[in-house]
């Protein structure tokens, strides 16, 4: 079964279209848009596809009724954009669905939600009820309250972690480009690639920046694929009937990695952020990147940053490189007393709450 026949059959794909797709060029929300993407989403469901839709304009729809004209560049103003944007966009999905009768409901995520594993975890149920009570779930970052700290910056990577969250079989990224080019589609010579089967494929390609509301750009998309472990379509939204349908438009990014990774790892390298370093030893570094062993204090050289247990942290090699990514067992303050000394040194002379790893192996990930 080809890539494309598997998303033809999948049970599960997740849709994601960017805020160009879904808004005029004065930042108002474009319904007959919408209603065109909802008629699409809605034929696939009624041949018993299960779709996750995760849509940005939240902050574009927030632009008209704001007197806006452009995305703002500060954060303040994104937040009042999103806060009038989101309710608006919910409410045109909401009567757009109920023309079919399908129900809606709305997943606002922000990355520290990816971040801490028990909102990890919830975030996961959630979306899986709401597919078993027949629920369209529509997923955006939650504007209105994330700061540039804990950002996904695009919804590109969202819907490829969404993807994981809910199993998915699939996944299609809609834009305002219909597929990815060697070069800026605008200018003569650029050529469609049809296909990405390794990075390979990408040598010397020109990947632009993002447009006039959203924030992705190609790189976030090409990034999106690579995360996703799945087939991805790029293409755009006038396209998206014939994408789901299986046929060639846009750009197939086949899995690059037929093991697809546990949604755990896949959170840990891609939704969070370290919140401090800490370097390791030659030793440590091999034994963590290349045996697949926990970080134990014996062989960490140095710490940086402030940072809590429970949060996660990068881990570097003696160069600064960072190597690996995992969730601290301790608080940045007791490290220094912890380096180089093993753990049973550690049990003996403070108690055997001491006798135990840096970061366990399971709550760790490395990067390549």
């Amino acid at each position: 079964m080809s890539d494309r026949d598997a998303i033809v059959k999948a049970r599960r794909i997740v849709v994601k279209a960017g805020s160009s797709s879904l808004t005029t060029p004065q930042g108002t929300i474009d319904a007959n848009r919408i209603d065109a993407l909802v008629d699409v989403l809605a034929d696939r469901r009624g041949n018993g596809t299960e779709i996750v839709f995760v849509s940005s304009g939240a902050i574009a729809a927030g632009l008209g009724p704001l007197g806006l004209t452009r995305r703002p560049p500060d954060l303040a103003t994104q937040q009042a954009a999103a806060s009038v944007g989101q309710g608006l966009l919910f409410a045109r999905y909401t009567s757009s669905f109920a023309r079919y009768g399908t129900t809606v409901g709305q997943v606002l995520l922000t990355a520290d939600d990816m971040m801490r594993r028990s909102h990890h975890r919830n975030a996961q149920r959630t979306l899986a009820q709401l597919l078993a009570l027949g629920v369209l779930p529509i997923v955006n970052e939650n504007d209105t309250v994330a700061t540039d700290e804990i950002r996904f910056g695009d919804n590109d990577r969202l819907a490829a972690l969404v993807a994981h969250l809910t199993r998915a079989d699939a996944l299609v990224l809609l834009s305002d480009v219909d597929a990815l080019y060697t070069g800026d589609p605008r200018r003569p010579g650029a050529r469609r690639i049809e296909e990405v089967r390794s990075p390979a494929d990408l040598e010397g390609i020109e990947l632009g920046g993002s447009g006039r509301v959203g924030t992705g750009g190609m790189v976030t998309k090409v990034e999106a694929a690579r995360i996703a472990g799945i087939p991805v379509v790029l293409t755009n939204a006038a396209s998206a009937a014939h994408a789901l349908a299986g046929r060639p438009v846009g750009t197939l990014f086949h899995p690059a990695d037929v093991r697809r990774r546990s949604t755990r790892h896949l959170w840990l390298a891609h939704a969070t952020t370290g919140q401090g370093r800490v370097t390791l030893d030659a030793g440590a570094v091999e034994a963590v990147v290349r045996r697949g062993k926990s970080l134990l204090p014996a062989g960490v050289t140095g710490v940086e940053g402030d940072f809590a247990a429970g949060d996660p942290v990068d881990l570097c090699d003696a160069a600064g490189r960072v190597v690996a990514r995992g969730l601290v067992h301790y608080d940045a303050s007791e490290i220094p007393e912890l380096m180089g000394r093993s753990t049973r040194w550690l049990a003996r002379e403070l108690g055997p709450e001491y006798e135990r790893e840096i970061i366990h192996r399971d709550d760790l990930v490395v990067l390549s």
